[in-house]
């Protein structure tokens, strides 16, 4: 394919443009996977050029916790984004796994992939496979995973998400 991550802004930009004015949580996440999930346009295309980053490695190239977790921000908050920005994440574990607890201070909309069968990240409505979360504005959560690697591409209304938070001391940090 040879694509590149300035590919992937452009691909994305007709995307944002048509969700820019919703909200992120339970109503959106339903939405985004009935008209934009597996087997569509948007997600085959943005799903192929994430992986293909990964591999190529201009996407989730920063380790946060070895190998096995990885992230990196593609595209900044833009004009031409409406204001959105691109971040991959790569999670690579057949047990559950959890990652840095984080909060989404105007919500997330988290395009999943899948790399081996039976690979799926916890969204606010349970374990997904192939599809889209969508945390509400002020949701905070470890990501998970489980199953093998996944690919998560995700939009961030204005680029805010927040790291400077901390866990429910009932959401103690588990083993991994």
């Amino acid at each position: 394919m040879g694509c590149t991550a300035e590919d992937l802004v452009e691909r994305s930009i007709p995307f944002v443009r048509e969700i820019r004015n919703r909200t992120p949580g339970t109503a959106l996440e339903t939405w985004l996977n009935e008209q934009h999930g597996p087997g569509t346009p948007v997600y085959d295309d943005l799903a192929a050029m994430v992986t293909e980053g990964v591999r190529a490695g201009w996407a989730a190239n920063i380790e946060v916790d070895g190998r096995r977790y990885r992230r990196s921000r593609i595209a900044e908050p833009q004009e031409r984004l409406d204001w959105f920005s691109i971040t991959a994440v790569y999670m690579d574990s057949v047990a559950e796994f959890r990652g840095q607890y984080h909060q989404h201070p105007y919500g997330e909309l988290n395009l999943v992939v899948p790399l081996h069968p039976g690979a799926v990240l916890r969204g606010p409505n349970g374990w997904c496979g192939a599809g889209w979360t969508a945390p509400a504005p002020g949701s905070h959560h470890y990501p998970e995973s489980r199953g093998g690697a996944v690919i998560a591409l995700f939009y961030l209304p204005a680029g805010r998400i927040s790291y400077d938070i901390s866990p429910p001391a009932d959401q103690d940090r588990a083993a991994v």
